[in-house]
């Protein structure tokens, strides 16, 4: 167990640089987080009074002795920022989406994999409970082979927030954007590469500037992919239906992780990452059919992953090739919904 402590510093300090980063990384022995940039406030400091501040990224990204960056900010930001952390010698970390087109995706690849360094893309719900319980589930055969898979992510947001950014017609803004990369992200981790891509993407919300509802259908020879998401749904809690040779897998609810760090409750509070029963999903088969009890979700391995991968030289989890895939289904779904065509992957 190597004893080096890493330098982070965050750029942005909202919803993913305080309640997501900031506890993980306070909490995991490898690593200090040395700086958080914030233009006028000193929100950092009240999480914990001996980080730093610097008010611009430049200030931050010269700095010497910060070895790893967090890219916590509006989505188009992230491609000049990471580029300039990783001129600047930096290893990245970039929330989601990683950059706005497929094209980008790989230049940020291809100048990190010039220049030795770590670079992924903050794919958490990898690690959430209902994905696991999903994964464990296919792995062990209990659904026989899959023919069809779908996974929501719906909210209810009737009355649009003036003040966020996120609802304002932006670069690199809207739903598929927010949430598409997680859902994409995960059914890519499930089942590769597509064959085709097709999409819906639709402003449904009176009023809404961005878009607010999708529905991508990743192709495969042996089965459909679906990944939805609306910004209308008042009753949320579909969130997988998968369908097998063998059986079906019905599952609601959202991992618990994220409203429990809004609370201010650290990942060290035991236990961690436990669904309550009533979000456990029910499997339906000729062996087995009942409730399935929810694997626990936990954040921290990425975070112990992204340490190992700079310190040790062991593998990302989350790697730049498969960042760009999930680029390249959001660039084919915006074109597909577009010119109302399936698209070749």
């Amino acid at each position: 167990m190597s004893s080096k402590i890493l330098n982070v510093g965050l750029i942005g300090f909202g919803l993913s640089g305080r309640y997501f980063h900031s506890p993980f990384l306070s909490t995991n022995p490898g690593f200090k987080i040395k700086t958080v940039v914030e233009r006028s406030k000193n929100e950092a400091q009240e999480f914990d009074p001996n980080i730093e501040n610097a008010r611009s990224t430049d200030e931050l990204l010269s700095d010497p002795e910060i070895d790893l960056v967090f890219i916590c900010t509006p989505n188009d930001t992230h491609f000049p920022y990471a580029m300039d952390a990783l001129e600047n010698g930096k290893h990245v970390v970039i929330e989601k989406p990683f950059a706005a087109t497929e094209s980008e995706a790989r230049q940020l690849a291809d100048l990190a994999r010039e220049k030795g360094l770590i670079l992924t893309a903050y794919q958490n719900r990898r690690w959430d409970s209902d994905f696991l319980t999903v994964k464990k589930l296919i792995a062990e055969g209990k659904l026989g082979d899959i023919v069809e898979y779908e996974s929501r992510y719906d909210r209810f947001r009737e009355v649009v927030p003036t003040e966020s950014w996120k609802e304002k017609k932006v670069p690199v803004g809207g739903n598929v954007y927010n949430l598409g990369p997680h859902l994409i992200d995960q059914a890519l981790v499930l089942f590769g590469e597509p064959e085709t891509v097709t999409a819906e993407i639709r402003t449904v919300r009176p009023n809404s500037e961005v878009d607010d509802y999708f529905d991508i259908r990743l192709g495969y020879k042996d089965k459909l992919v679906i990944v939805k998401s609306s910004l209308m749904v008042y009753e949320n809690k579909l969130r997988y239906v998968l369908h097998g040779t063998k059986g079906s897998f019905i599952k609601g609810g959202l991992d618990p992780q994220e409203e429990t760090l809004r609370k201010n409750i650290l990942p060290t509070e035991q236990p961690w990452g436990i669904e309550p029963e009533d979000r456990w999903g029910t499997l339906y088969s000729k062996d087995f059919t009942g409730i399935i009890e929810s694997e626990a979700g936990d954040y921290a391995p990425f975070y112990q992953n992204v340490y190992d991968a700079i310190v040790n030289g062991a593998e990302l989890d989350v790697k730049p090739e498969e960042v760009v895939r999930t680029a390249r289904v959001i660039d084919l779904a915006f074109k597909s919904s577009e010119e109302k065509q399936v698209m070749t992957y």
